[in-house]
């Protein structure tokens, strides 16, 4: 991924927060030659020596995971907000653009036994029924049904051993341009320009100084 100087995100915090936050990636693998994408729900997770691994399955069916093998290199990427900001908003001529952020994670894969798919599924379910009334467990389900569904797939542990993350937020703009484009993303209704003006006002701050 390019990545101009100002664009390039090291803080592990905001990082891992990005990761947290959009937590369905895009698995991409290459054998012989041909490449191969598996769109999959991940967990972030403490490997057996404290490091940071990422966790994850697919379907068996999904011949992708056939290609895996302990060692191989795999990429990951996670899409955060995005959204198009027009040329319209500067006090001066230039081009339309688009503003958004994005995290690549290469890492070598692992394939998992039963035992850490059971447990990669609970910790995965448990996190996204938080919000649920009647919230569902993996323990509801019964040994047998549980068994048959993990013939079904393949569980992974992904390595996070580079971590290439891009935050394009206007920060090539004077502070007056910035605030117009603020501005102008304001009026705007839908989520993602709003998720896009919140991190440009928390990197305004930084950029320039904004109490």
């Amino acid at each position: 991924m390019y990545i101009p100087k100002y664009n390039k995100v090291t803080e592990q915090e905001t990082i891992f927060r990005y990761l947290r936050e959009n937590g369905f990636a895009i698995l991409v693998s290459e054998s012989n030659g041909e490449i191969i994408a598996t769109h999959v729900p991940v967990e972030i997770e403490a490997g057996d020596d404290g490091s940071h691994v990422i966790r994850t399955h697919l379907a068996k069916a999904n011949l992708q995971w056939k290609h895996f093998t302990d060692g191989k290199e795999v990429l990951l990427i996670f899409s955060g907000p995005h959204t198009y900001i027009s040329s319209s908003w500067y006090d001066h001529v230039n081009v339309p653009t688009w503003n958004y952020i994005a995290v690549h994670v290469y890492g070598k894969v692992k394939i998992l036994d039963d035992a850490a798919a059971t447990a990669m599924l609970s910790r995965l379910v448990n996190r996204y029924e938080q919000a649920s009334e009647n919230p569902f467990h993996i323990s509801q389900l019964d040994a047998a049904f549980m068994r048959s569904h993990l013939k079904a797939l393949v569980a992974i542990e992904i390595s996070m051993d580079r971590i290439d993350t891009k935050e394009k937020l206007s920060q090539n703009r004077d502070a007056h341009n910035y605030q117009l484009i603020l501005d102008a993303l304001d009026k705007r209704t839908d989520e993602q320009s709003h998720d896009i003006k919140r991190e440009m006002e928390r990197v305004q701050k930084t950029l320039f100084n904004k109490l």
